[in-house]
């Protein structure tokens, strides 16, 4: 791949921490969603449903599609995504969460 070629392309890193504040309201979205999916075979439905009820960061997972943040960004074509949700301790006045010093320069 040229320069040229390579230079088009750009990889977005975004980070999120969200509070679930309605875990019940969280769980039953990512149900109806796990229902909806035409495409899901019945035995990872199965096991979607189940995990969606006992897990915030999977039913979020279910809920969030990188496709929808850029859908109407004119000019791109998502190439790729991938994404990952999971529970984490967080401390907003602990150093690590603080802004990163990349995030300081944009």
């Amino acid at each position: 791949m040229t320069p040229s070629e390579s230079s088009r392309y750009v990889r977005l890193h975004v980070e999120l921490v969200l509070e679930v504040e309605e875990p019940e309201a969280l769980g039953d979205a990512a149900l109806e969603r796990v229902e909806a999916d035409e495409y899901m075979q019945e035995d990872e439905r199965s096991h979607a449903r189940s995990t969606v009820r006992e897990d915030s960061a999977e039913a979020l997972a279910y809920l969030v599609d990188p496709f929808d943040l850029i859908s109407d960004v004119p000019g791109i074509e998502l190439a790729q995504a991938s994404w990952s949700c999971e529970q984490v301790d967080y401390d907003p006045a602990a150093e690590e969460w603080g802004s990163d010093e990349e995030d300081e320069d944009a």
